[in-house]
C-alpha cells in the first residue's frame, strides 16, 4: 500500500524578519520609491514619526556629504595634496606660513565618513524593510502600529534595541573608529620624517610590512629577538605565577598548617601596595649601587668594588624581572586558588586516599585537572596581559639595557614597550601600528586555538 504523502508546510518568516533583498524586490512602488526617499512608506502609512526620523536621517547625511563627505573621501585617497609652506610676504616684509593639508586629519575625517555611509547605508535597509512591513501590514488588514505603540516596543520585545544602543554607538565611536584609523595608519608613510601639518604621509601599501619582517633588514633584527623574548617572558611569568601560587595555597590551605588567615594576610599585603610603588622599589634594591649589591659586599660575596648586574647585564636582568614578577604576581594567584580549591568535592580526595593514591597522584589527578578546568580562561587571560604587560618591563629596566643592533629597543624590551618608544620617543607612528596587528594577530590566534582545546570550552556543564 502506498502510504499517504504529508507536505510539510513552511513557516511563513515574520515580517520583522525579512531581509532587504525580499522586502526590495516584493515590495510595491512605494517600498522602492522608500530607497530614495527615506520613511516614504512609514508617512503614507500613517506613521508620520517613524517615517520622518528616517528622513532626517537621510537629509542629515546628504547634507553632511554635500558640505564635507565628498571633499573627506577624496582626501582619504590622497591623505592631502597640499603642504604647508614658508611664503614671503612683500606688503608687511616678513614670512609668514601658508596652511596646507594635514593628512592625519584627513585619514581620521575619511574614516569617520565610511561609517557614516554604513549607518546610511543601514537606515536605507531599515526604511525599506520598514515600508514593506507596514505594506503587508496594510494589504492584510492589520493595524499599523503608530509612534507610541513603537515606543511602547521598547520596553517589551525590543528591550535589548533601547539598552545596547547607547553602549553601541560608544564601541563604535570610542573602540572601533580608532582601531580602524590604528590599523590603517600601519599602510602610510607616517613616521618622524612626515610629521602633519609640516609635511604630508602617504600610502605605502605593505611595505612597512614588508620591511618588518624582510631578511637583514633592521627592523628584522630587532622585531624577532623583541619577539622571541616577548614570548618567553610571558609563558616564564603566566606559569610560575600560576604554579607556584597554586603551590603556596595548597601549603597553607592543608590540614596541618596552622594559623591559615595569618600566611594568607602576610602574602596579601604585597597587594595591598601599589604595584608601580612595588616595582621602584625592586629596581632600587637590584640597582648597581642599591641594598642588596651593599649587603653582598658588607658580606664578602663580592669585591668591595664590585657589583653583580642585576639590572644592566641582559641575561641576568631578563631572570631578575622574571623573579620579581613572581614575587608581585604569586599573592594573586594564591588567593583565587585558594577559593577554588575549598570546592573541590571532599569525596574525590577520600575515594583517592581509599584506593592507595598518595598525595602527588593526587595532585596530579584531581586538583590539578579541577584547577585547570575552573582557571584555564583566566590562565589566557594573564598570558595576554603578561603579553602586553608594560609597567614590569618599563618600570625596572625601561626596556635596557640598550643595544645599537636593534632600531629603538633594549634587550629587555616587550614589543608592547618597544610599540612605545617608536611612537612617543622616535614617532614612526606607521611601525607602531604595524606591531600593533601583529600582536593583536598573535594573541588572537593562542588565544582562540588554546581554549577551543580544553575541557572549559568543550564541557561548560561539569567537571568530570
Amino acid at each position: 500500500m502506498a502510504g499517504n504523502k504529508h507536505k510539510t508546510s513552511k513557516k511563513p518568516v515574520p515580517l520583522s524578519e525579512v531581509g532587504f533583498r525580499t522586502a526590495f524586490m516584493s515590495g510595491n512602488a512605494i517600498t522602492k520609491l522608500s530607497a530614495i526617499i527615506f520613511g516614504l512608506g512609514n508617512i503614507l502609512h500613517k506613521q508620520i514619526m517613524r517615517g520622518l526620523l528616517l528622513l532626517a536621517v537621510e537629509i542629515a547625511y546628504v547634507y553632511y556629504m554635500m558640505g564635507f563627505g565628498i571633499e573627506a573621501i577624496r582626501n582619504l585617497f590622497t591623505l592631502g595634496t597640499k603642504k604647508q609652506e614658508e611664503v614671503f610676504n612683500e606688503t608687511k616684509q616678513i614670512y609668514e606660513y601658508v596652511v596646507g593639508d594635514n593628512s592625519m586629519l584627513c585619514l581620521l575625517y575619511g574614516v569617520i565618513t565610511l561609517f557614516a555611509t554604513i549607518v546610511f547605508i543601514v537606515i536605507l535597509t531599515t526604511s525599506v524593510k520598514s515600508a514593506y512591513d507596514s505594506q503587508k501590514k496594510a494589504e492584510l488588514g492589520k493595524q499599523i502600529p503608530n509612534f507610541l505603540v513603537d515606543l511602547g516596543t521598547l520596553r517589551q520585545q525590543n528591550l535589548h534595541k533601547a539598552l545596547l544602543s547607547l553602549p553601541i554607538i560608544g564601541i563604535i565611536s570610542f573602540t572601533v573608529i580608532p582601531l580602524v584609523f590604528m590599523i590603517l595608519i600601519a599602510f602610510t608613510s607616517f613616521d618622524k620624517d612626515h610629521q602633519p601639518p609640516g609635511n604630508l604621509f602617504d600610502w605605502v601599501g605593505i611595505d612597512n610590512f614588508i620591511a618588518m619582517f624582510k631578511q637583514g633588514g633592521v627592523l628584522a633584527n630587532t622585531f624577532w629577538p623583541v619577539l622571541g623574548w616577548t614570548l618567553v617572558w610571558a609563558i616564564f611569568s603566566t606559569f610560575s605565577c600560576y604554579i607556584l601560587g597554586l603551590l603556596l595555597a595548597l601549603v597553607i590551605n592543608r590540614d596541618g598548617t596552622r594559623f591559615k588567615s595569618f600566611w594568607r594576610f602576610l602574602f596579601v599585603l604585597s597587594i595591598a601596595v601599589p604595584q608601580f610603588v612595588s616595582l621602584l622599589t625592586m629596581r632600587t634594591m637590584f640597582n648597581t649601587n642599591g641594598p642588596v649589591n651593599s649587603i653582598l659586599r658588607t658580606l664578602g660575596v663580592i669585591g668591595a668594588t664590585n657589583s653583580i648586574p642585576f639590572l644592566t647585564d641582559p641575561t641576568l636582568a631578563k631572570i631578575t624581572i622574571i623573579c620579581i614578577n613572581i614575587w608581585i604576581g604569586v599573592p594573586f594567584t594564591m588567593l583565587s586558588s585558594t577559593g577554588i580549591l575549598n570546592n573541590i568535592p571532599k569525596d574525590l580526595y577520600e575515594a583517592a586516599k581509599m584506593d592507595g593514591a598518595n598525595a602527588f597522584v593526587t595532585f596530579l589527578r584531581i586538583t590539578m585537572p579541577y584547577m585547570l578546568f575552573i582557571t584555564t580562561p583566566s590562565l589566557i587571560t594573564a598570558f595576554v596581559g603578561n603579553i602586553n604587560n608594560f609597567n614590569v618591563i618599563y618600570l625596572l629596566t625601561g626596556g635596557g639595557p640598550e643595544s645599537l643592533e636593534y632600531y629603538y629597543a633594549g634587550k629587555t624590551d616587550l614589543l608592547v614597550t618597544w610599540l612605545y618608544k617608536l611612537t612617543i620617543t622616535n614617532k614612526d607612528y606607521n611601525i607602531g601600528a604595524v606591531i600593533g596587528i601583529i600582536v593583536f594577530v598573535i594573541l588572537a590566534t593562542l588565544s582562540l586555538l588554546t581554549y577551543r582545546h580544553t575541557g572549559s570550552y568543550k564541557d561548560e556543564e561539569a567537571f568530570q
